[in-house]
């Protein structure tokens, strides 16, 4: 499901679970943004209207910058501009002026689509490019053709030591996909350096035989010469109206170095996946070995960096699951997610988990209730953090209450795996069954011994938010829990003592 057709599948999710109260919510009184009890104290979001896939995100100057695709005019998706945000420690944050928009007559006009940004040495300084898709309006030549808009390669750059004024280079650095091949899609570009010269995956696919990457090659980031598809996946067969609904199109890909291997990460089938292996340096292709699912929830478009400790930090959009009217009416939707850290294990298996500084906003350590063989947490107000530990040899079932939403999750202890509704998590001998989890507002985030990760939204009622109850039944398991301080004293994310 690509980003402009997501509000249509989660209005029907919505449809699935909400009450008739909860769609009613969208006539009722217009809630304040700053006490608005769904929205989010401690994740990154704009002050207001539609956000979704976060672009470009690098550590620069000692700081850390997150572009993330943004509706300056409403709170759905439309008018798709570069928003900024800056951060010291990547979890509190200072929204910015919006970084660059739509120029009329030029090859962004309907649209300044997703892309990556790297720095590079300039005039004794550094210079941060962006290299983004840009779309205009054309149903004769549109390689989104069910909306009709046909996408090329831009090009930004910004000299601001804060990245807050950018130029744009007035023609596409890549007009159109390569003649020879029929593609399904093309954008959401990710670059790299690669001994001389640059390296450039754009998003693609082609026609009856699956999602690929097209591979380009730069010494100037202007000029860019077409290789080959460096990685190719299977088309399910079954065509549907979006290409990306039904593999025939990757979006939002990344393919990156970590440790001794490569991962490739795309969003495809309305979800996000992951592959490590190798990459043939001379050939310049991509040999996959493992692979396996990011994130089997609320989750999209991710993309990565490097922080300034090396590590390769994971950034996903987190959609809303409820209907356009809400979201107009609420003045707000999506959210980033908190970052991750990736890893990978001697075998290629991916590993992912919360960034451990979040531990930073524990605020204070709350009661555990105790009665035989179960124990209770209470998170309040939808807000806090509890970590479900137990024993490999001892079975236990975590039930998670989100105000009228039940999530539920087992131990199986003889097959050493944990149940999350129909999806089967498959620890590794070495493995703890571990539930880590965060709840905010209206997200819950959930880390699965570091295997995997579900994203959950889910909706309430009335002015102030439920409590988020964990139970765990079974003995012995180490449950604990805290509450986090929120990033901004108003829900803004507007931060006034930041030494920006």
């Amino acid at each position: 499901m690509n980003r402009r057709d997501f509000i249509g599948g989660t209005a029907v999710s919505a449809a699935a679970f909400a009450s008739r109260a909860l769609l009613a919510q969208a006539t009722g009184p217009k809630p304040a943004l700053a006490s608005d009890p769904e929205r989010p104290q401690y994740h990154l979001l704009p002050k207001s209207n539609w956000m979704n896939d976060p672009n470009g995100p690098i550590y620069f100057n000692g700081r850390y910058h997150m572009f993330f695709q943004y509706n300056p005019e409403a709170a759905v998706w439309g008018n798709m501009s570069w928003n900024h945000a800056i951060s010291e420690d990547m979890l509190h944050w200072k929204n910015q002026p919006v970084a660059f928009t739509m120029k009329p007559g030029g090859p962004d006009a309907a649209g300044c689509f997703s892309g990556s940004t790297i720095a590079v040495p300039h005039n004794g300084g550094t210079r941060v490019y962006a290299l983004y898709t840009g779309v205009v309006r054309d149903r004769e030549h549109a390689t989104i053709r069910n909306e009709g808009l046909r996408e090329s390669q831009c090009l930004a750059w910004s000299d601001h030591p804060m990245l807050l004024s950018w130029t744009k280079e007035e023609s596409p650095v890549i007009d159109a996909p390569p003649p020879n091949l029929r593609v399904t899609g093309f954008r959401d570009p990710s670059v790299w350096r690669h001994g001389e010269r640059y390296l450039m995956a754009v998003g693609s696919g082609i026609e009856d035989v699956g999602g690929c990457l097209l591979l380009y090659s730069s010494t100037d980031l202007r000029h860019w010469k077409y290789l080959h598809p460096v990685a190719v996946g299977s088309w399910t067969g079954r065509p549907t109206p979006d290409p990306v609904d039904d593999g025939e199109m990757w979006e939002c890909p990344e393919l990156f170095p970590l440790g001794d291997r490569w991962v490739l990460v795309y969003s495809s089938l309305r979800r996000v996946f992951w592959q490590s292996g190798m990459m043939d340096e001379r050939a310049l292709r991509f040999i996959p070995s493992n692979g396996g699912m990011l994130d089997n929830g609320a989750f999209y478009a991710p993309k990565t960096q490097v922080d300034a400790h090396g590590r390769r930090i994971l950034w996903g959009w987190v959609p809303e699951k409820r209907s356009e009217a809400e979201m107009r009416h609420a003045g707000w939707s999506g959210m980033m997610s908190l970052p991750r850290v990736l890893r990978l294990d001697s075998e290629g298996t991916l590993l992912i988990n919360p960034l451990p500084e979040i531990a930073i906003l524990r605020e204070k350590e709350l009661q555990v209730r105790n009665s035989g063989t179960s124990q209770l947490v209470t998170l309040p107000a939808s807000t806090g953090e509890a970590i479900c530990e137990g024993n490999t040899g001892r079975g236990f079932d975590v039930v998670i209450c989100l105000g009228t939403q039940t999530l539920r999750l087992q131990y199986l202890p003889e097959k050493h795996r944990i149940q999350i509704d129909e999806a089967e998590v498959h620890l590794r001998p070495q493995d703890s069954p571990v539930v880590h989890m965060f709840a905010d507002g209206s997200v819950l985030e959930l880390f699965i011994s570091g295997l995997a990760a579900r994203t959950v939204r889910f909706y309430f009622q009335g002015e102030s938010a439920p409590d988020v109850t964990v139970q765990v039944d079974g003995s012995p398991v180490t449950l604990q829990g805290w509450t986090l301080r929120p990033i901004s004293n108003n829900r803004l994310t507007t931060l006034s003592d930041m030494h920006l």
